[in-house]
């Protein structure tokens, strides 16, 4: 892939060309939209020149191949949305300021939240380290750069993704998000952990209908898949302020074993590619019919 050049340091749209994109169905004629936040792979050279990691470390932040991975849906009836900046540029799955004041020069602004959990790892809005721990950045770089990353950035994808569910919810009443993310084996410690397959987040139950997370267990279990709720994955940002059941909005994360299918360290896809492609497309077409059946009022009931 050749990056573009960039005109400024600070965020500019034009260098992911589109920063965001849609995959429209045909018809929409599922309420589900799919979102995949940390999928994008665009460096622009500027960022490239000012980390200190090579481009390959800097991709296992991603969650590589997962938008392909759910490609199916489109067909199915149902938008995609993906992001093409990537996440070690930019996390959406964050609170808009989620910024850590070390990384910068100059001051941030007085909203900012610096003192989170996420910040004090490194994995703010605007990340100060990789997946697995590696700095990024040579050093501090100005304020108004983290800002310009969020405002032309981080806001309009916000904007774009919640007109979605908003037009969703328009026409069937309501609006089921499926928030998809990948996650590194290594990330399963413990040894019940280990044997995951997909770890299912609903924020404990609390971003959608019991229906949704039960419908995912039960058809992946049916393909022999081993699943987790909510542990060590329970849903961030996106999950948590777009679920919303109690007005019909519905939102579940999905974390895929990246072992599945791809190399995690060369981030080569393996034969075990095309058939998860296939085994996805599956169970999002039997969840959709099940969650069919249920009305909007017995899904904010269940």
């Amino acid at each position: 892939m050749t990056e573009p050049s960039l005109r400024r340091d600070a965020a500019n749209p034009g260098d992911f060309a589109p920063p965001f994109a849609i995959d429209e169905p045909r018809e929409h004629t599922l309420p589900f939209v799919f979102n995949t936040p940390h999928s994008g792979a665009v460096y622009p050279k500027a960022f490239l020149a000012a980390s200190r990691l090579d481009p390959l470390a800097l991709r296992r932040s991603e969650d590589a191949y997962v938008d392909r991975l759910f490609a199916p849906v489109v067909d199915l009836g149902a938008p995609l949305m993906r992001a093409n900046f990537p996440r070690a540029y930019l996390d959406v799955n964050r609170e808009p300021y989620e910024l850590d004041p070390r990384m910068f020069d100059g001051r941030l602004p007085p909203f900012a939240n610096t003192r989170s959990m996420r910040v004090a790892g490194g994995l703010g809005t605007v990340p100060r380290v990789v997946a697995d721990g590696q700095e990024i950045y040579r050093g501090r770089f100005p304020v108004e750069e983290a800002v310009a990353r969020i405002e032309e950035l981080y806001k309009p994808y916000h904007r774009t993704l919640r007109g979605l569910v908003q037009r969703t919810a328009r026409v069937f009443g309501h609006a089921i998000l499926i928030d998809c993310h990948s996650m590194p084996s290594s990330s399963l410690l413990r040894e019940e952990d280990s044997k995951a397959d997909f770890v299912l987040g609903d924020r404990f139950g609390t971003s959608c209908t019991p229906a949704l997370i039960a419908a995912f267990e039960y058809h992946l279990h049916a393909r022999g898949f081993r699943t987790l709720r909510n542990k060590p994955y329970a849903g961030g940002f996106i999950t948590e302020h777009y679920g919303e059941p109690n007005i019909g909005r519905h939102a579940l994360q999905i974390e895929i074993n990246r072992g599945l299918y791809m190399n995690e360290a060369t981030l080569a896809v393996t034969q075990g590619f095309a058939d998860l492609v296939w085994m996805l497309r599956e169970v999002v077409k039997a969840v959709a019919e099940e969650m069919d059946s249920l009305t909007p009022r017995r899904m904010a009931a269940e």
